[in-house]
């Protein structure tokens, strides 16, 4: 199926590991043209190089903290310079903090929000005048499955629950400037350095009892698997989708 990527101009946060990585590689394999951002310069000149094998472009890729207001301005910055225009936002950053609410304070909660809220806020409106300027576009929020029921820590678990309803709220508003918007709530996903992984190092024994109980299919679910989904959704083919959060977890989670 041809998504109609082709040329299309995509800003990717998050984009130097795991599913930002995955999802960045995936818009370049459709023709896609990708800014790829991340805070670590070493991992962006490695993605660099992927993008520039995954053929089209050109691609670009800018370091900037998109958890502050001048990181996110500076991430929109670049992309439209880069490709004169946007027409695809994809907000894939977050992290887990406190495991227990005992150990939740007012700057473990703000933690949880700069990490998980607000890194998807600040880049979708900023982009925002540059989609609408090409007449409308797509925008993509990596949730989780914390943010639809309960688990995981709980400042996470709020703060991905936030993102989720941001994306109805702007997907509603932003409907009459042909402007898409969705979430996606991965399940626990393995890739190298990402907190799976460490957990599995740390105690492969809890962590194998873990996918025993959990994961019906009885592994992790990878990387391209949430990228497959979200390159769906940023694409024409999913024209008359918005405002809607699709799991992707191999059913593991419980919600209806």
């Amino acid at each position: 199926m041809d998504l109609g990527l082709a040329g299309k101009a995509c800003l990717v946060s998050g984009a130097s590991r795991g599913i930002g990585r995955a999802i960045a590689l995936g818009l370049a394999a459709e023709g896609a043209r990708v800014c790829g951002v991340a805070r670590g310069a070493a991992d962006l000149e490695v993605l660099a190089g992927e993008l520039a094998a995954a053929g089209a472009g050109p691609h670009a890729t800018v370091v900037a903290d998109v958890a502050t207001a001048d990181g996110a301005q500076a991430a929109v910055d670049a992309a439209v310079a880069a490709f004169g225009g946007l027409d695809v936002v994809i907000c894939n950053v977050g992290k887990s903090f406190a495991r227990h609410a005992d150990q939740m304070d007012d700057d473990d909660v703000t933690r949880s929000l700069d990490a998980n809220l607000w890194t998807a806020v600040r880049v979708a409106q900023r982009a925002v005048p540059a989609l609408r300027a090409r007449g409308g576009g797509a925008i993509v929020l990596i949730s989780s499955i914390w943010g639809r029921e309960g688990g995981g820590s709980p400042g996470y678990n709020l703060a991905k629950a936030a993102v989720i309803a941001m994306g109805k709220a702007l997907a509603r508003d932003y409907a009459a400037d042909g402007i898409r918007v969705n979430s996606v709530a991965p399940g626990s996903i393995l890739f190298p350095g990402g907190g799976w992984a460490r957990r599995v190092a740390a105690d492969p024994d809890a962590m194998a009892a873990f996918v025993a109980r959990e994961l019906p299919f009885g592994r992790f679910g990878a990387p391209e698997e949430v990228a497959d989904v979200v390159t769906f959704l940023a694409s024409p083919r999913a024209r008359w989708v918005s405002g809607a959060c699709v799991v992707v977890d191999g059913c593991q989670s419980r919600a209806f």
